[in-house]
C-alpha cells in the first residue's frame, strides 16, 4: 500500500526483472539451499510462477497468508518434512547476496536461530503523541532486523505454533520474535553490504539503482 501501484510488491518491475526474482537468484546462487518455497498473495499464484520463469524440481509456489507472519506459518508448513534448517527472507530485500545467506546458515551453531542485522547508525529519538522529542534513546546495542533469517526447524515450528495458540500470530514482524517469545536463542549477524528494504517508490529508485551498479 506505501508503495502503490496495482500490483504485489514482489511484482514490481526492478531494474529489468520483477522484484522477486532478485531473491530468488540469490537463493539460487547458494549451495546450501536445497529448496525454495515462494508465498504468493492469494489467487496470484500463476502470476508470481511466470515471474519466476522455468522452475526447478526443488521449487513451489503456494499461497500466502493474511499477514506476513502467517504467510511465514504457510511456507513452513510446505517445506520438506527433511528439512533441518528453514531460512525466511522478504521479497521486500532485493539486495540480499548469496554471501549474506551463507553467513546466516553459517553462525547457526549453539543457537535457534540467526538474523541478518545492521547495527542502529542513527541517533534515535522518542517522542510524544503530538509528535515531540520525548528523549533520546540510547543507541549503543541496538541493531536494525533484516532477512534472511534462518532457524532449525524444529524450533521455528514450536514458536509458530504457539504464537498461534496465544493470538499473536498475526501481529509478529520478523520470525526472530517468535523464536524469542518462548525463550529461544537468536544470533545476529552483521549485513556488510547495502540489504535495504524496499518500502516506497524513491526505494524502488535507489534499489535499481544499486542492483545495476553490482551487475
Amino acid at each position: 500500500m506505501r508503495l502503490g501501484g496495482d500490483v504485489p510488491k514482489a511484482l514490481v518491475p526492478l531494474a529489468g526483472r520483477p522484484m522477486l526474482l532478485w531473491s530468488v537468484e540469490a537463493l539460487r546462487a547458494s549451495d546450501r539451499v536445497d529448496e525454495i518455497v515462494v508465498l504468493a498473495p492469494a489467487w496470484r499464484e500463476d502470476e508470481v510462477r511466470e515471474a519466476l520463469g522455468p522452475l526447478r524440481p526443488d521449487e513451489r509456489v503456494t499461497a500466502g497468508g493474511a499477514s506476513r507472519a502467517e504467510s511465514v506459518r504457510e511456507g513452513v508448513r510446505a517445506v520438506s518434512a527433511r528439512a533441518a534448517r528453514i531460512l525466511v527472507h522478504d521479497a521486500a530485500r532485493p539486495l540480499v547476496s548469496p554471501a549474506l545467506i551463507e553467513a546466516v546458515l553459517a553462525a547457526m551453531e549453539g543457537v535457534d536461530g540467526t538474523i541478518a542485522a545492521a547495527p542502529v547508525p542513527d541517533t534515535l529519538k522518542r517522542a510524544t503523541a503530538d509528535e515531540r522529542i520525548a528523549g533520546t534513546v540510547d543507541r549503543a546495542g541496538l541493531w536494525g532486523a533484516q532477512t534472511p533469517q534462518a532457524f532449525w526447524a524444529a524450533p521455528l515450528r514450536a514458536a509458530i505454533t504457539a504464537a498461534e495458540a496465544q493470538g499473536r500470530l498475526a501481529d509478529a514482524t520478523d520470525c526472530a520474535s517468535l523464536i524469542e517469545a518462548v525463550g529461544g536463542a537468536v544470533r545476529l549477524v552483521a549485513s556488510l553490504e547495502p540489504n535495504l528494504k524496499v518500502t516506497t517508490a524513491a526505494d524502488v529508485r535507489l534499489a535499481a539503482a544499486l542492483l545495476t551498479a553490482r551487475q
